[in-house]
This record gives C-alpha cells, sequence and structure tokens, in this order.
C-alpha cells in the first residue's frame, strides 16, 4: 500500500476556557491580549488521527495548514514536535475578519495547490464553536466528509474505517478517498512533543519571522546559513496570491456572518445549598428548578 498523504487543518485560538473579566473588549471584541494563544483541542485529536495513519502506513506524510498573523506559525511547529511533516502557513491581511465562509474559501483554495488523500481536522474551534469550517471545506472541494469522527479503524487504498461519535450513541462507517474527516474532542489525546524533534526543528521558521528577527536582532550569517543548508528548517508561507484566491472573497468583504452583540458573562458562585438524601427534599429542589425555568 502507498503512503498516504494527510493534510491537517489546525487553528491557533485564544484559550477560552479561562475567561475573565478583562477578556472583552469596550467595543465588544475579544482581547486577544488577555488571553493566551494555544492548539485548539479539538484539532490536537485530529492531529493523533493524522500521525496514527503515518504510523500504520509506511510512506505517509502529515502536513499542517494554518491560517493567522505570523505568530500562528507556533501551531505548525508545535505540531511538527509531535510527529508532523511540515505546514503552510496563510499570512495576509486580506484574510483578517474571515467568518467562517471566508476561511473555507481560502483555505479550499490552499489545498487545491497542495496534494492530499485526506484531510483531517477538529470539530470546531473553542473561539466559535460553529463546526462549520470542515463541512464547508469539503463542499467547496467537492469531497465527501465524515463528521464527529472518535477514531479511524482501518485504513485501504481507496477508503478509510471510521467511528463516529454521535449524541444517541456510535456508528461505524466507510468513506471513500480523497475526503474530509472532522474529530470530536472525545478522540484519542495527541502524543506529547517528541524531544529529538524539538531539538531539530526548534528554530524552523517561516519567511516572515526569518525577517522580523533579521531586523530586531540583527539575525547571524550563520542562522541564515543554517536555513539554506537545512531546508526542513523553512516553514511554507502563502498570501492571497500565492494561493491563487479572489480578495473580495476573503476578510470582512467575504464574510456575510455580522457579529450584533456580544455579552461578557462572568459566572459566579454566591450561595450553596446542601440537600439531603430523602424524598423530601429532592421534591423541593424539583419545585425550585421548576419554578425559576431551569428546568421543565
Amino acid at each position: 500500500m502507498k503512503g498516504i498523504k494527510i493534510v491537517v487543518l489546525a487553528k491557533q485560538v485564544p484559550d477560552t476556557r479561562n475567561v475573565g473579566k478583562d477578556a472583552m473588549k469596550d467595543d465588544g471584541t475579544v482581547n486577544r491580549a488577555a488571553l493566551p494563544a494555544i492548539f485548539n483541542p479539538e484539532d490536537l485529536n485530529a492531529l493523533e488521527q493524522a500521525l496514527r495513519i503515518k504510523d500504520s502506513v509506511s510512506g505517509s506524510t502529515v502536513h499542517v495548514v494554518t491560517m493567522g498573523p505570523g505568530r500562528a506559525a507556533e501551531i505548525i511547529r508545535e505540531a511538527i514536535y509531535r510527529g508532523a511533516d511540515g505546514g503552510y502557513l496563510l499570512s495576509d491581511r486580506a484574510f483578517a475578519g474571515s467568518d467562517t465562509l471566508a476561511t473555507s474559501y481560502a483555505l479550499s483554495c490552499a489545498l487545491s495547490n497542495i496534494e492530499y488523500d485526506v484531510i483531517v481536522c477538529g470539530r470546531q474551534a473553542i473561539d466559535g464553536d460553529t463546526a462549520q469550517v470542515g463541512p464547508q471545506v469539503a463542499e467547496k472541494l467537492n469531497l465527501p466528509q465524515v463528521t464527529y469522527a472518535e477514531e479511524i479503524l482501518s485504513i485501504a487504498t481507496d477508503k478509510l474505517t471510521i467511528r463516529r461519535r454521535l449524541e444517541r450513541g456510535v456508528e461505524v462507517v466507510e468513506c471513500p478517498l480523497p475526503a474530509v474527516i472532522t474529530v470530536n474532542g472525545s478522540a484519542a489525546a495527541c502524543r506529547p512533543r517528541n524531544a529529538y524533534r524539538m531539538m531539530r526543528y526548534k528554530y524552523a521558521k517561516t519567511p516572515s519571522e526569518t525577517q522580523e528577527a533579521k531586523t530586531a536582532n540583527g539575525e547571524s550569517a550563520a542562522y541564515l546559513y543554517l536555513l539554506d543548508s537545512r531546508p526542513h528548517l523553512k516553514i511554507t508561507e502563502w498570501n492571497v496570491t500565492n494561493i491563487k484566491s479572489d480578495a473580495k472573497d476573503l476578510g470582512l468583504s467575504g464574510s456575510p456572518t455580522k457579529v450584533k452583540n456580544i455579552e461578557s458573562v462572568v459566572f459566579q458562585a454566591k450561595e450553596a445549598k446542601i440537600l439531603q438524601p430523602t424524598d423530601s427534599d429532592l421534591d423541593g429542589l424539583m419545585k425550585e428548578l421548576i419554578a425559576s425555568h431551569t428546568i421543565g
């Protein structure tokens, strides 16, 4: 069986799991400076599934595609440390403000310039929770898709067998290749970083990062020679022109979704109630929950 070319769609997101009172600006936008940037959790689950395919089929490769500002290259390095072979950063001011429609358009344009057999991504990102980008990419590329995947059970030359985790149970399906797979957070956690790979790839940079380092720190000629002599340290960076896309379909101009209002809600525990395991206490709790419209 020949090697399988796998592409993982990943996103760098603000860590919304620890949102505080400073997480939102006065204009209703996310204060990204107040939240650390992390690898979207379900994209890590997707990366693990991709790496398992690579482990089981000799000659397979895994490349990551991410869209964002220059700092998003950290996502690619993080994936490489865990076993990926390389990646592509889509970075251009024209991408700013993209909703799921514009994002999926940019990703599909980039994927049209990459060889692949399987495209894998997380079910959704924690900063939007829409679960739309993966299916939209599949539609734009006219590919079959399997959503809510929990495990890729077997791999053949022309198909995958996948277990899906649904709300009321599980199902096993077969999908022809090439295909798009979106992976649940219930899938296996991603493997940790590999120490050897961290040492080998810690200086991997995009062209923009290299230029910024030269400007800010006067990067030495030795490092520039290192980049030229070791191609594995070069991370591909593409802009609007490189992916052969139409700028009007990107960013705010290509995003029909408009946010009308955002409200930051911070939950605080004000009181606690201790119940005894008696019928009267449980009956009182049910009546209270129904009266407050919490249930019923």
